[in-house]
């Protein structure tokens, strides 16, 4: 091998005559590899320690070839809770509301397909009515007649999706600080790219989900914010979302967001069901103006609740506000 070929080694094979500047690019290179490799192999560890350390908590049930989990909770009338991006049935299920509600009602608490253990459809299946399928079919199977749906933020437009494909199913409607239009951001299609194949799948397998882990406390301030962290939130399984399967699945329905809140925002005025709209006025993750405050001025049947002092995570902050919401839309509701 002579000096004009690459070689893994520049101190082999006369190789030590490359120009500084080349050698320097190579080492980087290498470091850069290394760094790389390295990161992969916490990811991997670490991954399968989080999964030993946060079994299923629940059941699972195979609809079209899709494997779902899901907790239940309580006795009564049927509410389903669907979780937003980046999280899992655990968000809701370590919450002061499923402590409060599971007095009163039957609680369905999913890992929406491609989270915590639910399976991951591919292609368009990823879609929120082709989610609101799989999860009407499931509650269908166990049992489930009708039932009052909420959706926090991405999981918004699955509920949405539900209710104007489902509206017998649907006994009423909450959607809490939900994403329910398009809009251009610049950060949705950043984060998007952790799905495109290449750079996005080295990128999940080694040093994002580090560099997420080491920014976490910022993440739930600013989850949170303006309302404070509560205690109870820090045991939710952060490493879960981190898995590179479940930031692929994330990443993934972030690129369709624009187009799913298109689609489905052209039908709204369809809805026919009991709907309730929650929402932080000091909400950093998703403007309330612009989603749930809009969504009320074109549903003018709906009932629209803004809280002051809160941000995106409601059902934390404030469960009894979301208990009361879910009592009124059964109040309403046939």
């Amino acid at each position: 091998m002579t000096a004009n070929h690459p070689c893994l080694w520049p101190t082999v094979h006369g190789c030590e005559r490359w120009p500084l500047s080349i050698r320097i690019r190579w080492y980087g290179w290498l470091a850069g590899l290394t760094i790389a490799a390295g990161a992969a192999v916490a990811v991997q560890i670490r991954s399968r320690k989080t999964e030993r350390e946060n079994p299923p908590a629940g059941k699972f049930i195979k609809v079209e070839g899709i494997r779902m989990h899901y907790v239940e909770r309580g006795r009564g009338p049927a509410v389903v809770l669907l979780h937003g991006n980046s999280s899992l049935g655990a968000d809701f299920l370590i919450s002061e509301l499923v402590l409060v509600a599971e007095e009163k009602y039957r609680l369905i608490v999913f890992d929406r397909p491609g989270y915590g253990y639910s399976d991951r459809p591919r292609g368009a299946d990823r879609t929120p009515e082709r989610q609101a399928h799989l999860i009407h079919a499931a509650l269908r199977r166990i049992g489930v007649r009708e039932a009052v749906v909420l959706g926090h933020s991405w999981g918004a437009l699955v509920a949405m999706a539900m209710a104007l494909n489902y509206p017998r199913f649907v006994r009423g409607l909450v959607l809490e600080a939900g994403f329910l239009y398009p809009q251009r951001r610049v950060d949705l299609t950043v984060l998007s790219l952790a799905a495109a194949p290449g750079l996005g799948a080295l990128m999940r397998h080694s040093v994002l989900p580090l560099l997420v882990r080491a920014a976490w406390p910022l993440v739930a301030a600013l989850l949170f914010a303006p309302a404070p962290v509560p205690q109870r939130f820090w045991r939710f399984p952060c490493w879960m979302v981190l898995r590179p399967s479940q930031m692929r699945a994330s990443a993934a329905e972030l690129w369709l967001t624009g187009s799913a809140a298109s689609r489905l925002s052209r039908r709204y005025s369809e809805l026919g069901v009991p709907l309730v709209i929650l929402a932080g006025r000091g909400d950093h993750i998703v403007d309330h103006e612009a989603h749930s405050g809009r969504l009320h001025a074109e549903l003018p049947h709906s009932e629209y609740r803004a809280l002051d002092g809160v941000g995106h995570m409601i059902h934390h902050s404030n469960p009894q506000e979301v208990l009361d919401v879910i009592e009124a839309v059964l109040r309403h509701g046939r």
